[in-house]
């Protein structure tokens, strides 16, 4: 299986990068893995809905660049699913089965994603109703997929 990782912004924490790290060595044998980070538009804290909308699709058009057309989409998105551990590794295991193994996740910005990458979307999957920072939702995420794989070999990992 082919799992890409599509974020928004650089990853400057040093603890973060550790932990991004140890997950992509534990996914080698799992998955062929690619993180692909696009820059952040830059933008005042403050601004108005019109230029909210233009760091969106700005951001939008960067992330949308890095997609395959024969990709599975699963964009992280408040609005989306909530599924159990298990249940990703249920619905990334059937995606394998029908086909579909280039699996694309898409992490947006702090101003969230634009409406052509929700579109885009072949799935909304939301982590939780509380905000995260993005550069940390790479690392839940990363672990997340590695637990769905232990979880689908039926091999042990702690709870």
């Amino acid at each position: 299986m082919q799992i890409q990782i599509v974020s928004v912004g650089k990853i400057k924490e040093k603890y973060i990068k550790q932990g991004i790290a140890e997950f992509e060595k534990r996914l080698r044998p799992y998955c062929k893995l690619t993180m692909d980070e696009v820059n952040d538009e830059q933008a005042p804290e403050q601004m108005s809905e019109k230029e909210l909308l233009q760091v969106k699709q700005k951001e939008g058009e960067r992330i949308l660049s890095k997609i395959k057309p024969n990709q599975y989409v699963i964009v992280l998105d408040i609005k989306g699913a909530n599924w159990s551990s298990e249940q990703l590794a249920k619905e990334m295991d059937e995606l394998s089965i029908h086909g579909k193994s280039q699996i694309s996740f898409v992490i947006g910005g702090s101003n969230g994603l634009s409406d052509e990458v929700l579109h885009r979307a072949d799935q909304k999957l939301s982590f939780s109703k509380m905000t995260f920072p993005h550069q940390l939702m790479k690392l839940i995420l990363l672990e997340q997929i590695y637990r769905s794989f232990k979880i689908q070999k039926n091999e042990p990992y702690h709870k």
